[in-house]
């Protein structure tokens, strides 16, 4: 190295030196000869001088580096061993070549030479590469948690690396003390407190109330936490992180306990809570709670919603819903659209993609109002399933209705359209979603449970979870038009149709709203036997929902999951069937269908009230009710979802 360094720097000047001597010896030659000699001897004696000093000066220069260079290797050495962080040496075999004594505190055992590197940290060296992932290695040891970082001594990651372990545990501890004391802000609403207390005797009254009151204090002071009361049915509650998950594992109790509750009334106490947790400041916090609460109510409450960030998770919804609406709303909501029809160029309806009976019903109820109200009006379908094929057929053909594609809703809708959804609110179900931002005037209808990622612009909502079905609630929106006196029976069989197939043939979820809806409908010409004949199937349909049923498997805890072995566009309809089928069975407590069609495959879950359907359905992106639900999925074989289906029965039945 000394003898390099030595000709890097002399040699440029050395051979300068000797070329002009070689030129004036040149010269002297040429002129006198006797000088040229003398010039050569003196060329000669400086040459073998250079020889001389230049082996002096290599000799030096090596000693002097050599110094240096055991100076340095001292000084890394006793940087090394007294370097405030664990460090360890690993060569290209993978086994430590030198470590200092804070990593042999946390290993002891460890041997230079000796022990491999994947015995201690069970990573390879080249694992340890920042550009693969490598900075983020954690390693725990000695009851402590270690973050490690590397320095490879090159380029090639397979040779020697060092290792320095920086000690995260407080940091650890300091970022979860954070995390556990974050507060989480709760809104609890008593879902039917004023008819609760109005179904009780006056000295029954006090009593409910004080239980009420007592179980959610009670379940306050649990968690510590800080509670008011904002109105006689509603509370505000602010806890701490760490209580969270320990009311995620009891799937907040408090729902249950409420239920308990003896009352006067034929039905129980329930509450909606909203919860708002990992806000990045408590207004945001706070907005998410208010957010859940939305939710919440706007799925018929008896549950808990969750929202944190992007994240929403639900809890309770146990029990079916009952019938607590009142006329008044249908009132109000009737004059609503009325004005909004009146203030408006023209009416575009649509329900969801591949429209169902209770979808048409509905749409045609409204196209009934606003032509009622002197508005033109559409009805957006792109496709019916071979099961509506039938019934879409005979509306079209009766010349009452004007049917349009989604291109040609979109030509024709301008800013003063008033666009009415039936049947959804989420944006991603709708026929054609390019619609709702072309107008600034928006109805949603609808009687499933809110989810989150509904239409939040609507001009007007009327969404009731409570209703057996989106044509129960226009049938009775016509009835307070005054514009209308009549609707004809093609109309009235259509929105009978729809009651009567998300009822289950009046069933399930059917209230005395239900019963007066369809007798309104039925003194409009509305006829059963003309219901039957729009619902009836072909005989391959029945084939196909007969062996399902026959291939179902059947669990001891009464669960019923079957599928198609035929791929059918008409798949939707025979599952909902089949499901409905299996649901009749002695000892069976909840029955799930899957099937597919050309695009998609398509599940239908049925339950008689014990088993929460719609948080299972929502697992898959649907959604429904407690005893009626569905999914459809694209991006999953029918295989994959009965193993994610058997999973999220056991996790939700648990």
């Amino acid at each position: 190295m000394g003898e390099k360094l030595l000709d890097k720097i002399s040699r440029p000047y050395i051979i300068c030196a000797l070329v002009a001597l070689c030129l004036c010896i040149g010269l002297l030659f040429w002129y006198n000869r006797l000088a040229g000699l003398i010039g050569a001897g003196v060329f000669i004696l400086f040459a073998v001088s250079i020889l001389v000093v230049r082996t002096l000066l290599k000799s030096w220069t090596e000693h002097f580096l050599e110094g240096v260079e055991n100076e340095i290797e001292d000084t890394l050495r006793h940087s090394v061993k007294n370097h405030p962080l664990p460090i360890c040496v690993v060569n290209s075999d993978g086994i430590l070549a030198m470590t200092n004594g804070k990593f042999k505190d946390i290993f002891p055992g460890a041997q230079i030479l000796k022990t491999r590197l994947e015995e201690l940290t069970g990573h390879l060296p080249g694992d340890f590469d920042p550009d693969e992932g490598g900075k983020n290695i954690r390693l725990d040891a000695g009851g402590r948690s270690y973050r490690i970082l590397s320095s490879y001594l090159n380029s090639d990651i397979s040779k020697s690396v060092v290792l320095y372990l920086l000690d995260m545990t407080d940091y650890d501890q300091l970022r979860m003390q954070y995390n556990e004391e974050k507060k989480c802000i709760a809104y609890i609403f008593v879902d039917n407190y004023e008819e609760l207390l109005s179904k009780s005797p006056d000295d029954r009254k006090p009593g409910i109330a004080a239980n009420i009151e007592t179980l959610i204090r009670s379940w306050a002071a649990s968690i510590n936490a800080s509670i008011l009361r904002l109105r006689r049915d509603q509370y505000y509650v602010i806890f701490d992180r760490k209580y969270f998950k320990g009311l995620s594992d009891s799937r907040f109790s408090l729902l249950d306990d409420v239920r308990m509750i003896e009352t006067d009334a034929d039905f129980p106490v329930s509450l909606s809570m909203g919860v708002g947790i990992d806000g990045d400041s408590p207004s945001q916090t706070e907005d998410y709670a208010l957010f859940a609460l939305d939710l919440a109510r706007g799925r018929g409450g008896d549950q808990a919603v969750v929202k944190s960030g992007r994240k929403v998770t639900y809890f309770g919804g146990k029990v079916q819903l009952i019938e607590r609406r009142n006329k008044g709303k249908s009132r109000v909501m009737a004059h609503a659209l009325k004005q909004l029809i009146s203030q408006s160029s023209q009416v575009i309806i649509m329900g969801h993609k591949n429209p169902d009976m209770d979808s048409l019903g509905a749409a045609v109820g409204i196209f009934r109002i606003a032509f009622a109200n002197g508005k033109d009006a559409a009805i957006v379908i792109d496709e019916v399933n071979q099961s509506m094929a039938d019934v879409f057929e005979k509306a079209e053909r009766s010349g009452s209705y004007r049917f349009v594609g989604s291109e040609e809703a979109i030509a024709m809708i301008d800013r003063d359209s008033l666009l009415v959804v039936v049947d959804t609110h989420l944006p991603g179900l709708v026929a054609c979603r390019e619609l709702l931002g072309q107008t600034d005037r928006l109805v949603v209808i609808d009687h499933h449970r809110k989810m989150e990622g509904f239409i939040d612009n609507a001009t007007l909502t009327f969404m009731e979870p409570n209703a057996s079905s989106t044509s129960e609630l226009i049938a009775e929106i016509i009835q307070y038009d005054d514009d209308i006196r009549k609707i004809n029976k093609l109309e009235a069989d259509l929105l009978l149709a729809g009651i009567f197939v998300d009822t289950n043939s009046f069933s399930v979820k059917t209230g005395s709203r239900t019963f007066e809806a369809a007798s309104w409908l039925r003194n409009n010409g509305g006829d059963s036997t003309a219901v039957k004949l729009l619902l009836q199937n072909d005989m391959e349909d029945f084939r196909q929902r007969a062996g399902i049923i026959a291939n179902a498997e059947f669990d001891e805890h009464g669960i019923a999951i079957s599928r198609s072995e035929w791929q059918h566009e008409n798949a939707q309809i025979i599952v909902a069937q089949a499901a409905d089928e299996l649901i009749n069975i002695k000892g069976i407590r909840a029955s799930f269908v899957i099937g597919r069609t050309s695009k998609e495959v398509v599940v239908s879950a049925r339950s008689l009230g014990e088993i929460n359907v719609q948080v299972i359905m929502e697992r898959f992106g649907g959604g429904g009710h407690l005893t009626m639900a569905a999914a459809q999925l694209t991006d999953m074989t029918q295989e994959e979802v009965i193993q994610k289906l058997k999973r999220t029965i056991r996790e939700t039945d648990g």
